[in-house]
């Protein structure tokens, strides 16, 4: 929604199209213009379709924002590997499979953005979330690398850290693990999608073209 109401085009690509459709046709009814591409971050063959399609509904990919992450919690010394394997090929593998479905044509035009969504708890660490963790702490890692590899050909690669967010993962959390949230936090309060998707917008925009390799936090104080 932020991204479209500054006037871009969108493709929005996630297993679950009914939903897809559904942010789509919001984004249209607001004016703005929004395409819809399934898109499974386990399936190689089913990334470069749907960067494809994406291609031929929109055009060239200008900004790319890998926000995907599945979480599969559990104490390391019980965590099965298929758990922590998985969690890594979908948040970190899945978004650099993206990276390289946009990287030629980004080059060749001289001009791009690339915004990986990390995690508070990339910087601060999480009991029971060793495999997220490391999903979003490489997110970071990844995105410096990609900032010095590409800054020559007026690319930009940044991170945005949210903390707790107001989310239907948040939601379910019990009161008593809410009060220990807020109390970690100095504003008090838990961020909404909106407050991270103004900073995606930030970073996406001409106005950040000088800004690469960072990661901006959007977590109210919890980590600094």
């Amino acid at each position: 929604m932020a991204l479209a109401g500054a006037g871009c085009r969108v493709v929005l690509a996630a297993r679950d199209l009914a939903r897809l459709e559904e942010a789509a046709a919001a984004i249209r009814e607001s004016g703005g213009e929004a395409h819809t591409v399934a898109l499974d971050l386990t399936a190689p063959d089913q990334i470069a379709q749907a960067f494809s399609e994406a291609v031929a509904k929109a055009g060239p990919v200008h900004i790319l924002v890998n926000n995907a992450a599945i979480t599969k919690d559990g104490l390391a010394l019980r965590m099965k590997r298929q758990d922590f394997e998985s969690v890594l090929q979908v948040n970190l593998s899945g978004a650099f499979a993206c990276i390289q479905q946009v990287l030629s044509p980004m080059v060749k035009e001289r001009w791009g953005r690339i915004i990986n969504i990390s995690s508070v708890v990339a910087q601060a660490g999480n009991p029971g979330q060793v495999n997220y963790v490391s999903s979003k702490a490489g997110l970071i890692g990844m995105t410096k690398s990609l900032a010095h590899e590409l800054s020559s050909r007026n690319i930009t690669v940044n991170a945005v850290a949210p903390g707790f967010i107001e989310t239907d993962m948040t939601a379910v959390l019990t009161p008593e693990v809410k009060e220990r949230i807020l109390g970690s936090i100095p504003l008090k309060r838990m961020g909404t999608a909106g407050e991270v998707a103004a900073a995606v917008k930030f970073l996406a925009s001409d106005e950040a073209g000088y800004i690469t390799g960072q990661v901006l936090n959007v977590n109210g104080g919890m980590y600094m």
